[in-house]
């Protein structure tokens, strides 16, 4: 298993990002992390200090916000890979209804962009390189191929449990899950 990440949220509690334990220890020395979450991903052991001889130790949980106006915003529309796209049609293609594994599966445009759409989430699905080749460019009321959910734009909870859905500890989910949009196939 992969390392845990660290969620990182703004002052109002909502997700930014994820972030590594290197990171999250220089936001704690930098005097940024406002409150914090969860259970302890990481404690962190430093150097001695002069004045008591003491070790330093950082103990690091698995969420924490930061203040700061230097930090960086909440995204608005959550970039569109391929990774995120299947994970958000839970490696279902949307046309016949099968799992099938990440190179089994192609990006379709539900409406073609040879014809105007656009690559964006509300346009696009998982489907199966069978079902997107049988689709081509035609639109869906060209063709007898119903899709089976609809395509929606991921809001940015979701989105980061989409990108580190293998990495994702309970405490994080716990926390993401109740901001998920009502479209959300995750909840």
């Amino acid at each position: 298993m992969s390392e845990a990440r660290i969620l990182r949220l703004n002052l109002a509690g909502q997700p930014i990002e994820w972030i590594h334990w290197q990171e999250a220890v220089c936001l704690y020395a930098r005097d940024l992390v406002i409150w914090s979450l969860g259970g302890v991903v990481r404690q962190v052991t430093g150097g001695r200090s002069r004045f008591t001889g003491l070790t330093s130790r950082i103990q690091l949980p698995s969420i924490i916000a930061c203040g700061g106006s230097h930090m960086a915003p909440m995204r608005t529309v959550p970039p569109l890979t391929n990774r995120a796209l299947f994970r958000r049609d839970d490696y279902r293609c949307l046309y016949c209804g099968k799992h099938f594994n990440f190179l089994q599966l192609s990006r379709d445009h539900v409406h073609p962009t040879s014809r105007g759409g656009r690559d964006r989430w509300e346009n696009v699905v998982a489907a199966c390189k069978r079902c997107n080749q049988h689709k081509s460019n035609f639109l869906l009321s060209e063709v007898d191929m119903p899709l089976i959910a609809l395509p929606y734009r991921p809001n940015n909870a979701e989105y980061l449990a989409l990108v580190n859905s293998d990495r994702i500890r309970g405490d994080q989910m716990e926390y993401l899950r109740p901001q998920f949009s009502r479209n959300s196939r995750w909840l």
